[in-house]
């Protein structure tokens, strides 16, 4: 771990002596590297409007957005320097800070999904119902490493069962849809947006969708992450970054359709009522309760600082990460300009 460590530093450090001629003041557009945290859907559909329109480069911004491969690349590619900001995890930032401690190089700055859309999804001709005890004896699909599967012991702790109350069957991220289709197994892991896949397959009263939020498992999900080096060096190009984000983000609330559209430029081959039907359940999580109270991309720091108990204590970390040390929030636009409006 120690080399691990090392590596991360030290690309970290090769990587902030780029900042000042990337983003020097001369007048023209600041280059900008973003990296999603997977591909591209609606659940990111936001992103692509604020590209579209036109509102980062009315912020002085050039940003480039690439396809992501997980919320460890994510983080491991902005640690790196390779990317400036990007969409990864909270719980996977957490763990990474907890293996790199001192400053962190890796930060929040705005909060996309205010929960985690983790949810297990079940057969009911299988006995899976809207209780999580009917998964006990189930065989349930999902990836080796996948967030789902690795916060499952907090979901089994607030039911009181135990974490093994199941067969876990590990199946590729592509294959999950077809097991479940076949019937091979009773439930699998899901982002719960990303299991449109799996409805246009199967019929949405054959299966039912367990949501960890409801087992009362607070948990925040992907966030906006940037560089600590660019956060300490040009906050203004985060600031100007989330400005223009979180303005096609409020407008995809209101009206989801120029945004899809907006997404389908980059991916034609995407059908736009799935990725309606996506962002309406994108929504359900990126809009959650607390929203309603402090706006968009902001956090309550209790909340986070629970997640970084639980994540310690079932990821087995043996530093637990400050919650001011995950997140900066100094950067968000005003709350009058985080409010949903729709």
């Amino acid at each position: 771990m120690q080399r691990r460590s090392f590596l991360i530093a030290s690309t970290a450090t090769a990587g902030a002596l780029a900042f000042p001629t990337v983003f020097a003041q001369s007048g023209k557009l600041t280059p900008l590297k973003f990296t999603l945290d997977f591909r591209i859907n609606g659940q990111t559909s936001p992103f692509f409007l604020a590209q579209a329109k036109g509102y980062y480069k009315d912020e002085g911004l050039d940003v480039t957005l690439d396809t992501g491969a997980g919320s460890v690349a994510s983080i491991t590619r902005i640690a790196s320097g390779v990317y400036q900001m990007g969409l990864g995890d909270i719980s996977s930032l957490v763990e990474f800070n907890a293996q790199n401690p001192g400053t962190p190089v890796v930060q929040a700055v705005y909060q996309y999904y205010n929960r985690a859309p983790f949810v297990i999804i079940g057969r009911k001709d299988r006995g899976v119902t809207g209780d999580f005890k009917s998964l006990q004896g189930k065989k349930v699909a999902a990836a080796a490493v996948e967030s789902t599967r690795r916060a499952w012991p907090m979901v089994a702790r607030k039911q009181g069962m135990k974490p093994d109350a199941f067969a876990w069957q590990t199946t590729d991220f592509s294959a999950r849809d077809n097991v479940m289709v076949r019937g091979d197994v009773d439930a699998a892991t899901y982002f719960h947006d990303s299991a449109i896949s799996l409805f246009a397959r199967m019929k949405p009263e054959e299966l039912s969708v367990l949501k960890y939020a409801d087992a009362g498992v607070n948990l925040y999900g992907n966030a906006v992450l940037a560089s600590s080096n660019l956060i300490a060096q040009s906050p203004k190009v985060v600031a100007a970054f989330l400005r223009a984000t979180n303005r096609a983000i409020v407008e995809t609330f209101a009206h989801p359709g120029p945004s899809i559209a907006a997404m389908r430029q980059r991916e034609p081959i995407l059908d736009e009522k799935i990725e309606l039907d996506r962002w309406a359940i994108t929504a359900q999580y990126v809009g959650a309760a607390d929203t309603r109270a402090h706006g968009l991309g902001d956090i309550k720091k209790f909340t986070l600082e629970q997640q970084v108990d639980e994540v310690a204590e079932v990821f087995g970390l043996k530093t637990k990460p400050s919650a001011d040390a995950l997140f900066n929030t100094s950067m968000l636009p005003p709350r009058s300009e985080r409010m949903i409006k729709a």
